[in-house]
Parts: C-alpha cells; sequence; structure tokens
C-alpha cells in the first residue's frame, strides 16, 4: 500500500481534494439556503409540515438516479462536477431545513418573550437570542449532512466523477486491492476530521451547553 501511494501520490492528492470540494461545498451552500426556509416554517406554522413532507420526499431519491437525471434537467454534460454540487445540495437542504425549523422550534417562548421585551425586533432576535439556542441542534444536523455527503461522493464515481470514489472504481476494474483500501481509509478519515471540526466549534460557539452538561454530571 505505501508503494501505491509513492508511485500515485499525485492521483490521490488529486482525488482527495476534488472529494473534500465535491463534498464541503454543497454544505455552505445548502446551510445558506436552509436557514431561511427553516424560519419560515418556524415563522409561518402553516408551512412547517408541508415543508417536512418536502425535504422527506427529496432526501429519500436515490442519489445514482438524480446524478445521472440532473444533466437532462440542468443541460450539463454528465462528467460535469456541477451535478454532483447540485444533486448533494438538494439533499443538504432536504435535511438542513427541517433541522433548521426544529431547532427553532425548539427554543423556548419564554426565552423569545423576555427577548422582545427587552425590546428585540424580529430579526435581531433572531440572530443574537433564537439562532444561539437553536445551534446544538442545526449544528447535530449539520454533522449528519457533512458525513452523508463525504459517504455519497463516491457514489458519482459510478459516472465517472466521484473524488476518492474513483479509487474504488479503479480498484474493482484492475481487480487491484490497494487504491480501493487507501479510498475507504481516506473517505473515513474525512468524515471523522469534517465531524470533529464541526463539534469543535459548537463547543466554541455553545459554552453553555458544557457547563450544563458538567453540573448534570457533577
Amino acid at each position: 500500500m505505501i508503494q501505491y501511494l509513492t508511485n500515485n501520490h499525485e492521483v490521490v492528492l488529486a482525488a482527495l481534494q476534488q472529494h473534500i470540494y465535491l463534498a464541503l461545498l454543497p454544505i455552505l451552500i445548502g446551510l445558506v439556503v436552509a436557514l431561511p426556509i427553516g424560519y419560515l416554517g418556524v415563522r409561518f406554522p402553516w408551512f412547517y409540515h408541508p415543508l417536512v413532507n418536502v425535504c422527506g420526499v427529496l432526501y429519500s431519491i436515490p442519489s445514482l438516479a438524480l446524478f445521472v437525471f440532473l444533466p437532462v434537467l440542468l443541460g450539463t454534460k454528465i462528467l460535469a462536477p456541477v451535478n454532483i454540487v447540485v444533486a448533494l445540495t438538494i439533499y443538504t437542504v432536504a435535511l438542513l431545513a427541517r433541522t433548521v425549523a426544529d431547532g427553532l422550534r425548539s427554543v423556548d417562548p419564554v426565552i423569545t418573550q423576555s427577548a422582545t421585551a427587552m425590546g428585540y425586533r424580529r430579526l435581531r432576535r433572531l440572530f443574537d437570542v433564537e439562532l444561539p439556542v437553536a445551534l446544538p441542534v442545526i449544528l447535530a444536523g449539520l454533522r449528519v449532512a457533512t458525513v452523508s455527503n463525504i459517504s455519497l461522493v463516491s457514489v458519482g464515481a459510478l459516472i465517472g466523477v466521484g473524488g476518492l470514489g474513483q479509487l474504488f472504481t479503479r480498484g474493482f476494474q484492475l481487480f487491484y486491492l490497494e487504491p480501493i483500501i487507501i479510498g475507504i481509509i481516506l473517505s473515513v478519515l474525512l468524515a471523522g476530521l469534517a465531524d470533529l471540526i464541526i463539534v469543535l466549534v459548537q463547543r466554541a460557539l455553545t459554552p453553555w451547553t458544557r457547563h450544563q452538561h458538567g453540573g448534570g454530571a457533577a
């Protein structure tokens, strides 16, 4: 395996870089899109259940079918990386929009009423009070979406674009075990690292949750 890495380190590094790009760009786009959609699900209660239903349907679409269908819908080439980005953005929005709505719905009404009584207008209350309180729920959903995207990128290798998944297909085609093992190890390490980063960000942004957990343990 070391010899394979030595002889093919440029190929492996390029596959890893593409994997990171294809997995994390949809997370950034999806989070930006999901935040206002999730807020609308709380702002207008009648919108919440349709939102949940639509998100459930979108998230249940098989990834390979979506990868193949999007070029027809977007008019792009089937090997264009944009197809993977759009598909994973759809999955990310489907997962995070509901998570954002559930996080905001979990905020104690007493907190929002107190903020309103202190003179907070709706948008300021959202960004300064509601979102920080809902952040643990939102980041929990973000962890799931991130790990899921890192896994789903490899499926794109079946249509020719898939980051580390290309090591899988190459190994299967050549009946060569080393690239498959390297692809699996790097995928797991990447998912673990991304999850750890989100956990550390959550701890930095929500220090009060650590105090709550510490108090409970005591």
